[in-house]
Order: C-alpha cells, then sequence, then structure tokens
C-alpha cells in the first residue's frame, strides 16, 4: 500500500507595478526541511487516521509553516496527485493550492523546517530539486495566470 500525504501549494500576489503582468506577481512558499537532504517543499504531511486529505493539508500547513485555515483562501478547481518511490516504497502526494490572504502573514516553522521563502516561480522551480514538484509548481502558475 503506498504512503499516502497532503498539502498546501501556498502562495501570495505582490502588489503588481502597472507595466508588469499579474502572474508575475506571485511568490510560493518552500520549507526547507531540517532532516535528510534539507529539500525544499511546501507544507505537506502524512495523513491520520479518520482524517479526510484536505484536513490533513490544513493540519499539516498549521504544524509546519504556522498558517491557520482561516489565514488562506483554498483555490477552487485545482487538486495535483503526485506518485514517486521513498525508500523503495510508493507514496502518492495530494496537493491543493491556497492563497494566503495577507501577504505580510508570518510563517512560525516546527522544528520539521529550519527555513521559509517566498519565491517567484523561476527561483522556486532551482529549489525544488524534483522534476515532478517543479512540473507541478509550473503547472499551478499556468492555472494561475489563466484564472484571473
Amino acid at each position: 500500500m503506498a504512503v499516502r500525504a497532503c498539502g498546501l501549494i501556498i502562495y501570495r500576489r505582490l502588489q503588481p507595478s502597472p507595466s508588469s503582468k499579474a502572474a508575475d506577481g506571485i511568490e510560493y512558499l518552500l520549507l526547507q526541511t531540517s532532516y535528510g537532504t534539507h529539500h525544499w517543499t511546501p507544507p505537506k504531511g502524512h495523513v491520520d487516521p479518520g482524517e479526510d486529505d484536505l484536513q490533513t493539508a490544513f493540519r499539516e500547513t498549521q504544524e509546519e509553516a504556522g498558517l491557520q485555515a482561516s489565514q488562506l483562501t483554498l483555490v477552487e478547481g485545482y487538486r495535483k496527485e503526485l506518485h514517486y518511490p521513498v525508500h523503495g516504497k510508493p507514496k502518492t502526494v495530494v496537493y491543493w493550492l491556497a492563497e494566503v490572504k495577507d501577504c505580510n502573514t508570518e510563517i512560525k516553522l516546527s522544528e520539521e523546517h529550519q527555513a521559509f521563502r517566498w519565491l517567484k516561480l523561476e527561483d522556486a522551480c532551482k529549489f525544488a530539486e524534483y522534476e515532478d514538484m517543479q512540473a507541478t509548481l509550473k503547472d499551478v502558475h499556468q492555472f494561475l495566470s489563466s484564472n484571473k
């Protein structure tokens, strides 16, 4: 049976300058793990017994980044499932998309992470070393750019 995890891809919109496209002002939140290879990832974690996937995504976001559900707006119509092996076992990660309501909201990391960054798409893809996460970030950006 595959390990199942859920999380939120969190973004904020900075005030765009009149000459820039709206999508240029989007930044994504990535957290750097304090274990393993210290990779960068959106907040996510394993589903607890009795929890549904979306509850898990919100709980993990609160635990790992200190963001309450009330501080986020879930974006309708976006859900992405990734499948990859971890230590030889299949893993499924489900991501939803959420916008932070106040772009100055404080991020409070748990012990699982040692740093966070708000990054524009190009930099977020550099930090997120895994190809499927890079593809997901690009997919999200395309989704946001076409759904104004």
